[in-house]
């Protein structure tokens, strides 16, 4: 179990939202302001992939103002993932995505995500890590199962909401919603008002 732990740093080959390739990515360096997501995929140029990696893309916008940055890593080279970048939607590829795409050829990252399925290829891993790497969320789904965008961004959210005013969120929250205090009489109040919502 990672959740409540730091994240293992990394040095790594990305290629860059702008599309150039660097061969020293660090994780804790590419933090945002309030953190970040990280999440795995099994390869480049298969097929549920896609979906989620042009759907983080179109919801970019949205983790960035909210502070936090989006780093996508399968165990693909950077040069696999240059390629499916410059291929177009329409051919079997994702565009050029606005997020680093990381290559963990070693599989190391994945190991210590604990991810990596088989020696081989890394599970659908989502992570969210706060500002100083801890991470606070963590799912995982099996290769046929895709991730849902929405839900990481709500995470986010409550994440963000905890974090400013010290209160705990209840099952559903949604941004704009309350929280409530983390006490018996705090969880008391809150039920006796939200129940019916639950």
């Amino acid at each position: 179990m990672i959740v409540t732990t730091k994240a293992t740093d990394f040095t790594a080959a990305a290629v860059l939202a702008d599309g150039s390739i660097v061969e020293d990515f660090k994780l804790y360096k590419n933090i945002g302001k309030k953190g970040a997501v990280v999440f795995f995929y099994p390869m480049d140029f298969t097929f549920v992939c896609p979906s989620e990696i042009i759907a983080f893309s179109k919801r970019a916008k949205e983790f960035e103002d909210r502070g936090i940055n989006v780093i996508g890593i399968s165990v693909d080279s950077q040069f696999s993932h240059f390629a499916w970048r410059e291929t177009p939607v329409e051919k079997g590829g994702i565009g050029r995505v606005n997020f680093p795409l990381v290559a963990d050829i070693s599989k190391q990252i994945a190991r210590d995500f604990d991810v990596l399925l088989n020696e081989s290829v890394a599970l659908r891993g989502s992570f969210l890590l706060d500002s100083d790497g801890t991470i606070r969320h963590a799912v995982i789904n099996d290769l046929p199962l895709g991730r849902n965008i929405d839900e990481m961004i709500r995470m986010v959210d409550t994440m963000l909401f905890t974090n400013e005013h010290g209160e705990v969120c209840p099952a559903g929250w949604q941004k704009g919603d309350d929280g409530m205090k983390d006490t018996t009489e705090g969880v008391a109040d809150y039920l006796s008002k939200h129940e019916a919502d639950l």
